[in-house]
């Protein structure tokens, strides 16, 4: 708008009319859309949800778990927004053959307390695969979810099974293969 009054100004001085009128006429169609230039943000009813299958044979727990989490989030879409759902459903299969790596299985301890004095109970990766095989999968994606109502959200998209066979099937889950992914 300053340039428009300023370029009046200074051909009025000049006494070129014709010119004024074609110089206006130009400015006016050259104006930039701002509605092109606005952040989409997602929304509830915006975000398209996939299903993807993820076989967890012979991955090591933390980089799938960094992975399968981002993938919850739905950081690896273009249109992620924070504070809202927008990542898929995942289903895990194979949680029991996971992998650790070094002495992990037998060092990793987990600490457990009841609130009561002498509560506590502490036990390794090794004792809980074998009470619970998908608790080690589950426990180490919720721990690099949000810590809010967004995270227990994003949590109950995730679905880990211990075998094969998983519930699923309807969904019919794209398959994905996680050492493709950065």
């Amino acid at each position: 708008m300053k340039i428009n009054c300023i370029l009046k100004k200074i051909l009025y001085l000049c006494g070129h009319k014709y010119f004024l009128r074609r110089i206006i006429k130009l400015l006016k169609q050259s104006k930039v859309d701002t509605l092109s230039y606005k952040t989409v943000s997602a929304n509830k009813a915006t975000v398209v949800k996939e299903w993807i299958l993820v076989d967890a044979e012979d991955q090591i727990l933390g980089r799938m778990s960094s992975k399968i989490a981002k993938i919850l989030r739905g950081k690896h879409k273009a249109g992620f927004t924070p504070h809202v759902d927008c990542g898929d459903n995942v289903v895990i299969i194979n949680a029991a053959k996971v992998r650790m790596t070094g002495k992990k299985f037998a060092d990793r301890k987990r600490i457990r307390h009841s609130g009561y004095p002498g509560g506590q109970k502490i036990t390794n990766a090794k004792e809980v695969i074998k009470q619970h095989p998908t608790r080690v999968v589950e426990m180490a994606i919720s721990r690099m979810l949000p810590k809010n109502r967004l995270g227990s959200a994003l949590f109950r998209n995730l679905y880990v099974y211990e075998g094969v066979e998983h519930e699923q099937v309807a969904q019919q889950p794209r398959t994905i293969n996680l050492n493709e992914i950065k």
